[in-house]
């Protein structure tokens, strides 16, 4: 008598978790070591000197915002972990990984690094990897793929505004 394979499982509910704690914790410690608040009086001053589109929101909107976009990566991150390993999970989770270290490479770009050319073809390529985040991972886990859809439209957003930066300052 054949004894079946056993069946291909996902992370366990802990390991996912603590994966995505582990992701996004380095992600908000790298935007923290980089955000233009009291703290980094330097970034500060030369980000509140830019000349900015007049659709830039409220430094408040982007402090509320970000907790939002976020959780739906969390969400989408933990379900594709615990989804059983596939190509499709597996590029998934490739591009969800990816997404989440180009935002905290952007804020090293625009914030430290002052390249505005730089961090607007790099806000153009996280939307790019964010809309294949929620394509691919629409193939695997529908709810993964809805919670990164406001990423997704933020990050397009992010893209104007910082060419539109861009274009102010040369």
């Amino acid at each position: 008598m054949k004894h079946p394979l056993p069946a291909r499982r996902g992370a366990s509910a802990i390991l996912a978790g603590a994966i995505v704690v582990g992701v996004l914790g380095a992600n908000a410690l790298l935007g923290l070591r980089n955000s233009p608040d009291p703290r980094h009086a330097g970034i500060s001053i030369w980000y509140h000197r830019l000349r900015k589109p007049s659709f830039t929101p409220p430094d408040l909107v982007f402090g509320a915002v970000w907790p939002i976009l976020e959780a739906g990566m969390a969400i989408g991150g933990y379900r594709l972990l615990r989804k059983p390993p596939s190509r499709q999970r597996n590029a998934a989770l490739g591009l969800w990984l990816g997404t989440n270290a180009m935002i905290g490479g952007w804020t090293e770009i625009f914030f430290r690094r002052h390249a505005l050319a730089t961090s607007t073809a790099a806000a153009a390529a996280m939307t790019g990897a964010s809309a294949a985040y929620v394509a691919t991972a629409a193939r695997v886990d529908r709810p993964a793929a809805l919670a990164g859809i406001p990423l997704t439209l933020w990050l397009g957003f992010a893209t104007l505004l910082a060419d539109g930066v861009r274009r102010r300052n040369r």
